[in-house]
């Protein structure tokens, strides 16, 4: 197979109905009663898995009473890009918020061996143009998007701006004064006039509902918590020169997997894999910034590059491709058969099907044991799980030392005080490493860590559990001044930064102009959110007509997508389609929908 062209499928020679059956048998394996409930709440017993490894102690300061234009729970990208634009739109006065001791979000607590963006650096990581600046690689590793995002904090004065090591506790709007209430572990209490929530698509690890997880008397962790003073490395090299006479166990094999598996096998004396579900596996292809390139680039290239992935994923005619990758080139040939025609659908599916038996031939091509291979390739249409690139994973199934451990859709069985257990039979392990992921808009509160009390002593949990209503995903009835970005009701696309800019320019437009008018507080109408609520399911038949049949994840509620977990989720009109409804509401300069004061 050629790995030069991923993005080209030339495999016709496939039986539909025998596949289509084949994806059925094997999502039926894998579907439990208990739908996203299988997975556990890292609670008391388990709190090590939470525990910050790259903090320094934390530093004593007295508590904060502090009265702000705006406060900034998140001190990811989201949180970075909204500052930064408040910033330009002459709104000095905020203050951010963050429990880690740095910046950077995902980046600070993902630090694994081998983590990288798996979404090209040049559209991903935001503001290169305003750094003047370039990764030094078509998907940069993370400690370098990291850096930026420390960068951007430098650039744009928010360290001084900025609270870390400090959990918010709680936010409770005061009617009288208008003004948010918030509540920390370290004493604070801030009053603030607008609060913007970045928690992150994934704020917290999550961990499966295994039998004797608080059991195992080895070394234990979750990927982002990585023990480095174990494993011997560190982040950005990732010779893990502890683990020569360890035998080590990773739980899970999805994108976190893909991306740390290959370093663990190059160091461990030992390694087995336990997988329930295989991942998808295209070309990553990646390769160092090209000078030429970056001398090509004219102001303006990365919004243009940006919309460009966007409408190209998106199966929009573009004249160029820019981007180019498997992302791109798979995403294009499919969402260009996006009507909802039988006849449409059916073509879809075919597509689908030639790109899964592509992917499906790349391993049998790589791995050399017949087993192993078949053990790896994946029996699901492209996007039930996030599709996953890579260009050592699968050779590091052909190390002498790096063992498959497939469980038929099943999971691991039990944890033991000395190892797994896993069809039945026992692996002794010295090291047992959680790749299970992240919990996905689970209930809100529970995501931001603390209830946020409205007006009238709404409690937005309540909000959440009856069926959350919002007018574009960023404001709530009764919750003014208070925006949530990487939330339900909002699009979704693989370029999570992508959305993140377009929120935090809404953003900065409504504060910026609220003070220019004497606006003092913003909510929406009801009638507002009911349109929005029902154009959010508008799009619900459509979802479960593709969803229905996708093997368990994240993405389906693990196989329970009901009208509640629609409601509670993304819109599925697109991005392109959110973005233009922000944009044609800025336009029209009535502010519809908002009752202000």
């Amino acid at each position: 197979m050629d790995d030069s062209a991923p993005g080209v499928s030339t495999i016709d020679n496939f039986d539909a109905d025998v596949l289509a059956k084949k994806y059925q048998e094997e999502r039926e394996k894998r579907l439990r009663a208990e739908g996203a409930q299988q997975y556990r709440v890292i609670d008391a017993g388990l709190d090590a898995f939470l525990d910050d490894p790259y903090a320094k102690a934390e530093p004593s300061r007295a508590p904060r009473h502090d009265e702000v234009e705006v406060a900034i729970v998140g001190g990811g990208f989201g949180g970075l890009l909204t500052a930064a634009r408040l910033r330009n739109a002459g709104i000095d006065d905020l203050l951010m918020i963050d429990r880690a001791s740095d910046f950077g979000g995902t980046w600070y607590w993902n630090r694994y061996p081998g983590v990288a963006c798996d979404i090209e650096a040049y559209i991903y990581i935001p503001l290169l143009e305003e750094l003047g600046s370039l990764p030094s690689q078509k998907y940069a590793p993370g400690g370098e998007i990291l850096g930026y995002a420390q960068q951007i904090a430098r650039r744009y004065e928010l360290y001084e701006r900025a609270l870390f090591q400090t959990t918010v506790t709680g936010m409770v709007w005061n009617n009288g004064a208008a003004r948010w209430e918030i509540s920390t572990n370290r004493g604070d209490t801030i009053h603030a006039r607008f609060v913007c929530m970045s928690p992150g698509p994934f704020p917290w690890p999550k961990l499966p509902g295994i039998e004797g997880i608080k059991s195992f008397k080895g070394k234990a962790f979750h990927t982002c918590r990585w023990d480095y003073d174990y494993t011997g490395g560190a982040p950005g090299h990732p010779l893990l020169d502890r683990l020569g006479d360890k035998t080590v166990g990773v739980i899970g094999t999805g994108a976190t997997a893909l991306q740390c598996i290959p370093p663990l096998g190059r160091s461990a004396k030992q390694l087995y894999v336990f997988q329930r579900t295989p991942a998808t596996v295209g070309v990553r292809g990646n390769q160092p910034t090209d000078p030429d390139f970056a001398a090509s680039l004219k102001p303006g290239w990365q919004k243009e590059r940006m919309d460009n992935f966007n409408a190209t994923i998106a199966g929009e005619a573009v004249a160029t491709d820019m981007v180019n990758d498997c992302w791109s080139q798979s995403l294009a040939r499919l969402n260009s058969l996006a009507a909802d025609d039988p006849e449409t659908r059916e073509k879809r599916q075919i597509a689908d099907f030639r790109t899964m038996e592509d992917l499906r031939a790349r391993v049998e091509a790589i791995v050399e044991d017949s087993a192993t291979a078949a053990s790896l390739k994946p029996w699901y249409n492209l996007l039930c799980k996030r599709p996953g690139f890579h260009d050592e994973y699968l050779q590091t199934f052909n190390l002498p030392n790096v063992t498959l451990v497939d469980t038929d859709g099943q999971g691991v069985d039990r944890v033991i005080e000395d190892g797994v257990i896993a069809n039945g039979k026992e692996y002794k392990l010295d090291c047992l490493i959680y790749a299970t992921g992240f919990e996905f808009l689970t209930d809100i509160d529970h995501r931001l860590g603390f209830d946020i009390i409205g007006r009238g002593g709404r409690h937005i949990s309540e909000l959440w559990r009856n069926g959350f209503s919002s007018l574009f995903g960023l404001h709530m009835r009764d919750f003014p001044n208070c925006f949530i970005l990487g939330n339900a009701q909002q699009a979704i696309t693989p370029n999570f930064t992508y959305l993140f800019n377009e929120l935090s320019q809404h953003i900065a437009f409504l504060v910026s102009h609220a003070q220019a008018r004497g606006i003092r507080t913003m909510e929406p109408t009801p009638e507002a959110e009911k349109a929005w609520v029902d154009r959010v399911m508008s799009f619900a038949e459509t979802r479960r007509r593709f969803q229905r049949d996708c093997t368990p994840s994240y993405l389906n509620n693990e196989g329970q997508l009901d009208d509640q977990t629609i409601r509670n989720g993304f819109f599925a009109g697109g991005a392109t389609a959110y973005n233009n409804a922000l944009a044609e509401w800025r336009m029209d300069g009535s502010w519809p929908g908002l009752e202000l004061t």
